[in-house]
């Protein structure tokens, strides 16, 4: 059988999962990679044959989606990358919300299976923002059109929504506690980060930016570059995280029974969404990063818990299941 596996690299979770999938994709045949974005930081050792520059996302100082730059940065040559990529060759095309697949594969009349976190709000079930954003409701809603999906989320929200895919690394860690606190906050600026992490001398932060190329330290911060290990590592080790929005790294530090603070992406309206299904379940959970941090931060150390994230299936349960539905 050949597969086609779409990702979209507007982020790195998407990657990490593609990498955790990919030997139990091959047990179904031989596996392309599609990768199109130009946000994701990691290096990987994935078989990418297609690549495409399709849509990416840009951020603002504040930490804001800076919606001007990514519609100057659209391009046209999408619809000609579409045109060009061979979805008809495929038996099976897998799309993890990439829209130049998607564009393709209603081109050709090729069908595909949506799959992964932004399939999971196919489901009206799934928790959704309350903010007004009609921009980013109609991409969550149609930047991948398919009829099948198996969506992934914090909790099993509808019967095509399934736990998280955690990664092996993650599975079979023993998590200590070191006392640092992992920050990983892509849509602010180290510039902007660091007063607010400097005021509290009596922890230490390991702060990942793509903006330092090797560890870098002042006082009772350590900036690290983007590295998927590295990365793991400091989750594995940490009292807890403060992150974006975004849905991987929350699930493994859930996983992983570390505390979390959520900081999602301003007016972007998934990580959002995401924020609202993570202050449901009792974690702590931001607007923005501002003057009042100092006293939020102190009662995420002092008042709350840890939220134990558990998994009803694996990841080779969960590919089993995308392939059946695919198939049917």
């Amino acid at each position: 059988m050949k597969i086609l596996y779409a990702i979209q690299g507007t982020g790195n979770g998407h990657i990490s999962r593609a990498v955790q999938l990919d030997p139990y994709l091959k047990k179904y045949g031989e596996v392309d990679y599609f990768l199109s974005g130009s946000n994701a930081q990691l290096n990987t050792s994935l078989p990418i044959k297609y690549r495409s520059n399709g849509l990416s996302l840009f951020y603002k100082k504040n930490g804001g989606l800076d919606y001007l730059k990514i519609m100057k940065s659209f391009s046209f040559k999408i619809f000609k990358d579409a045109k060009r990529l061979p979805v008809e060759q495929y038996d099976v095309v897998i799309n993890d919300f990439e829209f130049v697949t998607s564009l393709a594969c209603r081109f050709k009349k090729i069908p595909s299976i949506h799959f992964g976190h932004q399939a999971s709000f196919q489901s009206k079930k799934t928790p959704r923002s309350k903010t007004f954003n009609p921009i980013g409701n109609l991409i969550l809603n149609n930047f991948v059109q398919s009829k099948k999906y198996v969506g992934l989320h914090f909790k099993q929200f509808d019967e095509n929504v399934y736990n998280p895919i955690i990664k092996d690394e993650i599975i079979n860690a023993t998590p200590i506690n070191d006392g640092h606190i992992t920050v990983y906050l892509p849509q602010y600026s180290i510039a902007f980060l660091e007063p607010y992490f400097l005021a509290h001398a009596n922890f230490h932060f390991e702060i990942f930016t793509k903006e330092v190329k090797q560890i870098t330290c002042k006082k009772n911060i350590c900036y690290f570059p983007i590295n998927n290990n590295g990365f793991t590592q400091s989750m594995i080790r940490c009292y807890g995280i403060i992150t974006a929005g975004g849905f991987e790294t929350p699930a493994e530090a859930m996983y992983l029974n570390k505390k979390v603070m959520s900081i999602p992406i301003i007016d972007h309206f998934e990580q959002e969404s995401n924020a609202v299904a993570l202050e449901n379940m009792g974690v702590k959970v931001l607007d923005k990063l501002d003057k009042n941090f100092e006293d939020h931060f102190n009662h995420w150390v002092k008042n709350m818990n840890p939220i134990k994230l558990e998994l009803q299936h694996s990841t080779e349960e969960l590919v089993d299941l995308l392939f059946k539905k695919a198939l049917n």
